[in-house]
């Protein structure tokens, strides 16, 4: 696919996305706000309201790299523009895919929530992998600070994010949890996001990607220590300890993600 077509692609998926998720909270669609569904389906891994402020910063980065990833139309002389090769179709497709679980989330369709969620999480990591994040050299800051942190951020919070529909999804089928309580899951889930963001940063250095793992944990924290039931403690326990691997493990690697 010729690089302009991918360039319109990605600006046209990109104002889709913002259009859906503002009017999904300003009509509201299907008299739901994004953030009131969520209450429906209560469970433990679900993290404070302010935690989903992220999605703002998530947004904004992203505005910058469909911004970036225009200027060879008025830069002269025309710069590299290798990267949004490398992207090729698939942020559009995680745009249309974002959108689309907008529409299945406030119409109740939660099963083909997670489907969708699972497709966003597969783009997200194509484009992770094709662009060699934490793996090649990038020369270029600006494409550091605009190419590779938006995509970053942006699977790091879509990891949390499929934990959480996962549970949705258990909730919304009545699971009890089988022989396992729903804290002991929590904490499992926890644990299981805990290793991911160690290995991403053992292998890739990615301090941002672990810095929203961080953010997620603080908001379940913040919610959690709220709840009087004793059993809670295992969670809280498990969130500090994962915050506290996580966050050494981001300053062990920060030199090396700078470079």
């Amino acid at each position: 696919m010729k690089t302009k077509t991918l360039q319109i692609l990605n600006l046209l998926g990109f104002a889709l996305t913002i259009l859906l998720n503002t009017l999904a909270n300003a009509l509201p669609l299907n008299g739901y706000t994004t953030g009131a569904l969520s209450d429906r389906y209560p469970n433990l891994f679900v993290p404070a309201g302010f935690t989903f402020s992220i999605w703002g910063i998530i947004y904004l980065l992203l505005l910058l790299f469909v911004i970036y990833q225009l200027r060879d139309w008025w830069q002269k002389p025309r710069p590299s523009m290798a990267f949004v090769q490398q992207i090729g179709p698939w942020f559009f497709v995680s745009c249309l895919a974002n959108a689309s679980w907008i529409l299945a989330w406030h119409f109740l369709q939660v099963p083909l929530s997670l489907v969708i969620m699972l497709l966003i999480l597969g783009s997200l990591l194509l484009i992770y992998l094709r662009l060699g994040i934490g793996e090649t050299t990038v020369t270029n800051n600006n494409e550091r600070w605009l190419v590779r942190l938006p995509f970053s951020i942006y699977l790091g919070w879509i990891t949390v994010a499929t934990i959480a529909n996962v549970t949705t999804v258990l909730v919304d089928n009545g699971w009890q949890g089988g022989p396992l309580s729903e804290v002991a899951w929590t904490a499992i889930l926890i644990a299981t996001a805990t290793l991911i963001g160690l290995l991403v940063l053992y292998r890739r250095s990615d301090v941002g990607y672990a810095l929203v793992l961080i953010w997620a944990f603080y908001g379940i924290y913040t919610k959690q220590s709220a709840n009087t039931a004793q059993d809670v403690q295992l969670i809280l326990t498990v969130l500090l300890v994962g915050m506290g691997l996580l966050g050494v493990g981001a300053l062990l690697r920060v030199k090396r993600w700078l470079n």
